[in-house]
């Protein structure tokens, strides 16, 4: 045969390698007693290493064995002499050694070759078995190590793994292969890389894909699996990274297929198949196949038995938190139920219950990949399968709901949600299966609101409903609920899928068929119990409305006769859900979580009926809105949530409108109750909080409402509790009533009350003509008209005074006045009296009488005088501030106040000296109110008594004792001080003050005159004179502020000794 003449670049690439070879084998071949080189030789290694690797990636084509052998002469010399080199030169002659395997040898190297590399790279990695191991091996010359023999295994061929004298039927491996594949494993299973154990993984691969005789795979295939599920199970795949878990998956996967296949053991079961029917020959025919060595029935019978404990444990991976591992168990679970359906028919049912488990209905099937419907499709006995398996999941979940792990829960949960619509989507149908879905959904919701830690009730009193004005705005934005069960965060992923199946549970008409079950049960039980069936009825009639639809209708023709039942179980629910918020009180004690789940389900009527909801109003609107005074915040925020809904549904801009709307509903619902006596402290403040948002054109229909009022306040006065919340009603009636203007008749014209005092104004020579000539007309109106006088020629004078008489002057006025005829004697007696009514003119009917809002008001003042001396100083300071407010409203008709503030004044004045301080300061605020209104009429009705002291004690002193400390104006006796002196202010303002009085207010309160400017106007309005002079006695004014008047010069007055000095003007 010709030669074949060498490429030139075969030739060039031949002398580089010469270059380096050359002096590499001088340093091996040295002589013993030389020491080696060890920088020297790695250098060259990485020079040969960088000339190979470069003419591979230039041109690989030009490398052959021939070229690999006359590298490997001097690295077998290295090899030989290992111990004496680094082990970073041994890590680079391992590199070296798998280049020239890849790219050299390929699959050209001899039996021979391959086992010694085979054997050299094992005890490398491993160490000679027996011996102790004589250094450590570095991380990476392990690495290294793995992937030479994988590159080495990939490449070899299948014939150099089976001894040279074994027969094909005795399938004896090399005595090489068994020690590898022990050092793999060990790799596998003991490594402490990562990086290490995925190429112990890779070398594994490499051996199950290049081996192709059965016998030699099952020689090695228990040790493999043994392997691969120690860590694959728990506990150390909890520790595993996720790449070794993927690929150690994949590989298991590969081993088994390739091992137990059903092609691969195709005859083994026809041969057990034929056992199986004549038993009595399976003796002989074991014991002849044992000594040939071959696989028979036995084995693999006792091997899939092993295999099945094996994966026993490896399957529990489908609940690792790896969505990637989930995917590769499933892909497992999938593969093997194809390939070794009939070899691994012992394992089918946990290969179901694994793929039911991880079966994803979100992620997109692929046409290439075979799924656990396409199985089914093919092997009927995989139905039988998926039922037992979600049956016994259905059975199983109330006891899997008491774990403490909330992960085993969610995937518990999530299995048979996936198994139903697997099950659905193959029409697997069951009636078992749905007769147990209801009883187990129920059981288990109930152990875990059992199991659920109660929140903890914290009342806000912040959120009172009275005087909140949320509810006021208009166009807010639809809350969600607060979860009512499992409303821990930890249980949150529970409750989402605990809401994902029942949403999903079966068709329609199976939901309102499980629905109807559990509302027996509602009726039936209490409690948990009736909490949580109550809860899973309306979660599943939710679900029945939110899968109906208008071409679900046209096309099920099944479903015509289901719509009117469903509907009658939802009018079942929510007429127990209204009888629930009918029959809140604050005297029972109700789980809140029943009333909660009765509002979502009322909110959810409104919802769907929309305007056709408002007659509905009638029965649930008070109840509902009873809920925002509840004691539990949870029952609060529903509340507002529902009445929110309910406006957005029943077509109101706002929860006001909605209330306003229909507040003749709910006064006539209070007041039922009120007339019963049934009254909570919620009832008062919804009562309250529809007042206010209704505004005063609700007061005049309130008349049956403040009757019962009274009637509770005569029966029950002595419970001060009870008593403020029926008076905060008042007091919001007397609120809303002081804004309306129909407290007098329509035919009146509305009275302004002034009775603020002007400052005296000195009148001028024109003023006093003004007023003579007044009186004059006044005069000469009520005199009798006089005959008429024939008429006159005219005059042949010019026009001017009359039988020479002057015109009238001041001077003659006065004379008039000084020395006045019997006829303006007469006149000036009667100029008070009204000359204007024309004598027989209509007769006087007396005042109009008041409005119904009016008497109301006045009604309430009257009766609040006699709660003022309740020992609840909250009541007493409310009551004082319902008289501030009605006395502005009720001052216009003085025929009715001035009585009212007779009765009124001596109850209110006593309040002055309470032990509260802050009852005296609403004294103070409410007497200055009536003093507004009144005016003079309360000028002699002991005014002297809030200023000069009482029983009680002193109230206004010289300064705010104790006003110094470290608080300041925060003081009780500051604020009380501050009110006195505002009291002070309106009694000057507002009423006749004596000039005693006026002195002795005076002398308490100069002091604080600079600080408090409104009390001083309102002093100097009365008596500027002597405010300044008090002012300047205690040194407060300068002496330079003097009044100025032309052509007078005034002097002052200097106190030295106790006695008065007067300095003369200039």
């Amino acid at each position: 045969m010709a030669t074949v003449a060498p490429s030139p670049q075969r030739t060039e690439f031949f002398q580089q390698l010469k270059r380096v070879c050359v002096p590499l084998s001088q340093l091996a071949l040295r002589p013993k007693e030389r020491a080696v080189d060890a920088k020297e030789v790695l250098k060259l290694l990485e020079s040969l290493i960088s000339l190979w690797t470069a003419q591979v990636s230039k041109d690989g084509a030009i490398l052959d064995d021939k070229l690999a052998d006359y590298v490997f002469f001097p690295l077998s010399h290295i090899l030989r002499d290992r111990d004496q080199y680094p082990m970073r030169v041994v890590e680079v002659v391992i590199r070296l050694l798998r280049e020239l395997v890849q790219h050299g040898w390929k699959a050209k190297a001899s039996p021979q070759l391959f086992q010694q590399l085979l054997v050299f790279l094992s005890f490398t990695i491993g160490g000679v078995p027996g011996e102790p191991t004589k250094r450590e091996m570095p991380e990476e010359t392990i690495v290294e190590g793995f992937r030479t023999i994988a590159a080495l295994i990939n490449l070899a061929a299948p014939s150099q793994f089976v001894a040279p004298t074994a027969t094909p039927s005795d399938g004896k491996a090399i005595p090489a292969l068994g020690h590898s594949v022990t050092v793999i494993l060990d790799g596998v299973t003991d490594a402490v890389s990562v990086s290490v154990q995925l190429e112990a993984v890779e070398c594994l691969r490499a051996v199950f894909t290049t081996i192709k005789d059965n016998t030699v795979l099952a020689q090695i295939l228990p040790g493999t699996v043994s392997a691969l599920t120690k860590v694959l199970s728990p506990p150390q795949a909890n520790h595993t990274q996720r790449r070794v878990l993927l690929n150690c998956l994949g590989v298991l996967k590969l081993v088994l297929i390739n091992v137990l296949g059903d092609i691969k053991v195709r005859g083994l079961l026809k041969r057990l198949e034929t056992l199986s029917e004549t038993e009595g020959e399976q003796p002989t025919d074991q014991a002849d196949s044992r000594s040939r060595n071959e696989l028979t029935p036995a084995w693999l019978k006792a091997t899939t038995a092993q295999v099945r404990i094996a994966l026993s444990a490896i399957l529990k991976l489908r609940a690792h938190e790896s969505t990637q591992v989930q995917a590769a168990v499933h892909s497992l679970c999938i593969d093997l139920l194809d390939e070794c359906h009939s070899s691994l028919s012992d394992c089918q049912s946990i290969f179901v219950e694994s793929a039911l488990m991880l079966e994803d209905e979100d992620v997109p099937k692929s046409y290439l990949h075979t799924s656990l419907q396409d199985l089914a499709g093919v092997y009927p006995e995989l139905g039988d399968s998926i039922k037992s398996a979600l049956y016994g999941w259905i059975t199983g979940l109330p006891r899997v709901m008491q774990s403490s792990d909330e992960r085993v829960k969610q995937l518990a949960i999530r299995s048979i949600l996936r198994g139903s619509k697997s099950a659905a989507s193959m029409q697997i149908d069951s009636s078992t299966l749905d007769d147990a879905l209801g009883d187990s959904l129920r059981d288990s919701i109930i152990t875990l609101v059992k199991g659920s830690k109660q929140p903890r009730i914290v009342d806000d009193v912040g959120t009172d409903i009275s005087t909140s004005t949320d509810l006021v705005k208009p166009g807010m934005e639809l809350a969600t609920y607060m979860p009512v069960l499992l409303d821990a965060e930890g249980q949150k992923a529970t409750r989402k899928d605990v809401g994902a199946l029942i949403s999903n549970i079966g068709s329609s008409a199976q939901q309102v068929k499980l629905a109807t079950a559990m509302l027996s049960f509602v009726r039936d039980s209490d409690g948990v119990e009736r909490i949580a069936s109550f809860w899973v009825a309306f979660e599943l009639l939710k679900s029945t409305y939110a899968q109906s639809s208008d071409l679900d209708d046209l096309l099920d023709f099944s479903s015509l006769g289901e719509s009117s039942h469903q509907e009658e179980v939802f009018r079942e629910l929510y007429d127990f859900s209204a009888s629930v918020l009918s029959a809140h009180s604050d005297s029972i004690d109700m789980d809140w979580r029943l009333e909660a789940i009765a509002l979502e389900v009322a909110a959810f009527a409104s919802s769907r009926l929309k305007i056709d909801f408002r007659p509905e109003l009638i029965d649930v609107l008070y109840p509902v809105t009873t809920f925002l005074g509840s004691q539990v915040p949870q029952l609060r925020k529903h509340a507002i949530t529902t009445l929110n809904i309910m406006a957005a549904s029943c077509g109101y801009e706002s929860v006001s409108a909605l209330i306003v709307d229909n507040a003749d509903y709910m006064v006539n619902s209070i007041s039922l109750r009120l007339n019963t006596f049934d009254i909570s402290p919620a009832s008062t403040k919804v009562l309250t909080m529809v007042i206010r948002l209704t505004g005063p054109g609700l007061i005049p229909y309130l008349d049956d409402v403040v009757a019962a009022i009274f009637a509770a306040l005569d029966n029950y006065h002595g419970y001060p509790t009870f008593v403020e919340s029926l008076f905060s009603v008042l007091s919001e009636v007397v609120t809303q009533g002081a804004k309306s203007d129909a407290l007098l008749l329509e035919d009146t014209t509305t009275k302004i009350v002034d009775h603020r005092k002007k400052p005296l104004r000195q009148p001028t020579i024109p003023d006093l003509l003004t007023t003579l000539q007044q009186r004059l007309d006044r005069a000469a109106a009520r005199s009798p008209p006089s005959p008429p006088s024939p008429p006159k020629p005219h005059p042949n004078k010019p026009f001017g005074t009359l039988n020479n008489e002057s015109p009238e002057t001041a001077t003659s006025l006065l004379d008039k006045l000084t020395n006045p005829s019997p006829q303006d004697a007469a006149d000036d007696d009667n100029e008070e009296e009204d000359a204007a009514s024309p004598s027989g003119g209509p007769t006087d009917l007396g005042p109009p009488p008041p409005t119904p809002t009016y008497a109301l008001l006045a009604r309430v003042l009257t009766l609040a005088q006699h709660h003022l001396t309740s020992p609840a100083p909250t009541l007493r300071r409310a009551l004082l501030e319902l008289v501030a407010t009605g006395s502005p409203a009720l001052a216009p008709d003085e025929n009715a106040f001035l009585p009212l503030v007779h009765v009124v004044w001596p109850v209110v004045v006593a309040r002055l000296y309470d032990a509260e301080g802050y009852v005296a300061v609403a004294a103070c605020r409410a007497l200055g109110e009536v003093c507004r209104a009144a005016g003079d009429f309360v000028a002699g009705r002991g005014i002297l008594l809030p200023v000069r002291g009482g029983p009680g004690g002193v109230v206004v002193s010289s300064s705010p004792s104790g006003s110094s400390g470290a608080l300041g104006r925060f003081t009780q006796a500051a604020q009380v001080w501050e009110a006195a002196l505002g009291l002070l202010t309106t009694i000057v303002s507002y009423v006749r003050v004596e000039d005693d009085m006026f002195d002795e207010i005076l002398g308490l309160v100069v002091d604080a005159l600079p600080q408090y400017g409104e009390l001083r106007t309102a002093l100097e309005t009365v008596n500027a004179d002597a405010v300044w002079l008090a002012l300047y006695e205690r040194g407060l004014v300068q002496a330079g502020d003097v009044p100025a008047v032309e052509g007078l010069d005034f002097g002052f007055a200097r106190m030295e000794g106790g006695e008065v000095e007067v300095r003369a003007g200039a």
